[in-house]
């Protein structure tokens, strides 16, 4: 396990740093409280932090087995609270949990597979004293949007690759891995969606329900993480569409330019059908053929297939065949 950091914090401000094996007793007052912070930890470990602040067994499996979808749950005076943070690798959409155990005077964040650190989070709450002394439920609800908030440079960097494939569509035939790419794509966004569904339960449910820990005055700033989220489940939609279209777009220019080329191959053949004929004939073996014996005959004939060939190319022309 790694303790990102373990701090008490009293009216605001931090006040020092604390051990995991340490009970730290705070007035009712929800002045003072304890963030621990840890990430990836330890069945040993999550034990001692079970101990000390009295987490209930089912809540600490959960947070260990890191295999949850986004929940809230409710265990006596306490919370517990699952969320899913998402990153764009290459392609494809890699998802990490955080677990949450919410008190009336602790809250311990339990990280597992996330590539951003909640450092920064907690320097930028440390840095408005005004905000970090609502408590412990304000601190679930800077988590919760810290998390939300990673979602939309995905979607807006999915939106970028698809636009570029959009407009490579009008360009060229799309090749094997590009038709490969965006179905790719499309199975990321529905898995992102099952993601999303539940994350708006979870921001729902502290918004609506009379859950402990939370205090009603919070319930605005849960309220806009759930404007968040189905911001994000808006643009996913819309997104999964595009790629849709991108595709049925694409298959259509394919039809289209493929049957231009069967038309102009058609077309150049039945102007070289023409020459083909006449020469073909010519090229029997009788005795009395038209302009046989006729001394311009071989430039007559000749005349007569570049005569030919131009109309029929003309024609072509106008009737858009070439």
């Amino acid at each position: 396990m790694t303790v990102v950091a373990a701090y008490l914090y009293r009216h605001g401000k931090r006040v020092r740093e604390i051990s995991i094996h340490e009970k730290v007793d705070c007035p009712s007052d929800r002045s003072e409280f304890v963030w621990i912070g840890i990430c990836d930890p330890t069945h040993e470990e999550m034990q001692v932090l079970k101990e000390q602040y009295n987490l209930h067994p089912l809540a600490v499996e959960d947070a260990v087995d890191a295999r949850q979808l986004p929940k809230v749950d409710v265990y006596g005076d306490q919370l517990f609270v699952v969320a899913k943070t998402a990153a764009l690798d290459g392609d494809r959409i890699e998802y990490g949990e955080t677990a949450i155990f919410l008190g009336h005077s602790h809250i311990i964040s339990v990280r597992h597979g996330s590539a951003r650190s909640h450092t920064a989070l907690r320097q930028h709450l440390e840095a408005a004293p005004t905000l970090l002394i609502h408590g412990v439920d304000y601190v679930l609800h800077a988590i919760l949007d810290f998390i939300v908030d990673g979602y939309l440079p995905i979607v807006e960097a999915i939106e970028d690759n698809v636009l570029t494939m959009e407009q490579r569509s009008l360009d060229t035939f799309l090749g094997r891995d590009e038709i490969t790419r965006i179905f790719t794509l499309r199975r990321q966004l529905a898995k992102f969606q099952r993601v999303l569904a539940p994350m708006a339960e979870v921001a729902g449910k502290l918004v609506r329900l009379d859950l402990p820990c939370i205090d009603p005055e919070t319930r605005p700033y849960f309220s806009d993480v759930l404007d968040h989220v189905r911001r994000v489940q808006t643009l996913v939609d819309g997104l999964i569409q595009i790629v849709i279209s991108v595709f049925e777009f694409s298959n259509l220019l394919e039809q289209q330019r493929t049957g231009a080329i069967t038309r102009q191959l058609a077309a150049w053949a039945a102007i070289l059908a023409v020459p083909t004929a006449i020469a073909g004939i010519y090229g029997m073996n009788f005795e009395y053929m038209p302009e046989l014996k006729s001394h311009y005959g071989y430039f007559i004939v000749l005349g007569v297939i570049v005569a030919a060939c131009t109309l029929l190319y003309v024609r072509f022309r106008q009737a858009r065949w070439l």
